[in-house]
């Protein structure tokens, strides 16, 4: 039986997903923490052109191997050391090394479609939705892709309209009814995230 509690934190693209669980995993050290990123779990595109990689579609479920990241988040579960993927989102491939995630108190999983997809979904103990305006979201999203990701604005744009606001209506907004916990205002919302954090510590007291 797993001892470990399984948290997974869903929202929109430049939710403030990563932000919210930064804080958590700070906030609960020196507990051991354990952080996951379906970001990570992006499917290797390196057969393909880079300018067939920059046509997919990122925000779709199909996007991800699901499958590696279930067997992981059980792997961890179970006690054991998991080597996760490292992506590289400038040239939307999979670097050859990996990341070591120890097992621990807490696994943190955060991902745009993390409540989305049923097989994540049953592995979680705890789900939270990281709720933001449409507006901030885009303008964060915008300055990311420019600055880190190597796009530029009328991709970014485009990718947007085509492929973002489409699958953010059809599969991240729906999957806020499998939330136990909503946060409002994404990252910034502290009060939020201090409950959060005084719910995690008392379900952790319960196990032990």
């Amino acid at each position: 039986m797993s001892t470990s509690l399984v948290v997974g934190i869903a929202g929109g693209t430049a939710s403030g997903k990563t932000t919210v669980a930064r804080k958590v995993h700070e906030a609960l050290s020196p507990s051991r923490v354990a952080f996951v990123d379906q970001d990570s779990y992006y499917r290797d595109l390196t057969g393909m052109t880079l300018e067939d990689r920059r046509e997919v579609n990122f925000d779709h479920p199909d996007a991800f191997d699901t499958d590696l990241l279930v067997e992981h988040l059980k792997q961890l579960k179970a006690g054991s050391a998991v080597e996760k993927p490292v992506y590289n989102f400038v040239t939307s491939t999979r670097e050859p090394r990996t990341v070591t995630v120890n097992p621990a108190d807490i696994i943190l999983i955060e991902g745009i479609l993390v409540l989305h997809m049923e097989q994540v979904r049953r592995q979680l103990d705890l789900r939270i939705f990281v709720e933001t305006e449409d507006d901030v979201r885009i303008i964060r999203r915008l300055t990311r892709d420019i600055k880190e990701r190597g796009r530029d604005f009328d991709h970014v744009v485009s990718q947007y309209f085509r492929h973002v606001r489409p699958m953010h209506m059809g599969f991240v907004e729906p999957s806020k009814r499998w939330a136990d916990i909503i946060v409002p205002h994404g990252g910034n919302n502290d009060t939020a995230i201090d409950m959060l954090v005084g719910a995690l510590r008392a379900r952790m007291q319960r196990m032990r």
